[in-house]
């Protein structure tokens, strides 16, 4: 098990995508993030099914800046209750993990 994690979130426009993601790089709260396009998203919400367009985030980090990506995207974000959720990395390419770590820092 590594330090490192993939946290998920879902915007609902591209340029709030972008402005997350730009945020969430440009503080070193996270070495990457990569937007896809095109999702389809099918939730329950206020007690119905809805039916929603977004665009996933998917950003690489460590662990003990967690707090700072949710602060972050919370502060950032349009809904009310946006996605959110960390899954740690048990394994990579040494090289990969050593990038994401000195692009990355605690402040």
């Amino acid at each position: 098990m590594t330090d490192k994690i993939v946290v998920l979130c879902t915007c609902g426009s591209a340029g709030e995508a972008e402005r997350v993601s730009s945020a969430l790089v440009e503080s070193r709260a996270a070495a990457c993030v990569n937007i896809v396009p095109g999702l389809t998203s099918v939730y329950r919400w206020q007690g119905a099914v809805e039916r929603a367009s977004e665009w996933l985030l998917v950003i690489k980090s460590r662990r003990e800046l967690f707090p700072k990506i949710r602060a972050e995207i919370e502060r950032l974000h349009s809904y009310e209750t946006p996605e959110i959720v960390a899954l740690p990395v048990v394994d990579g390419a040494e090289a990969y993990l050593g990038w994401l770590d000195r692009e990355t820092r605690s402040e």
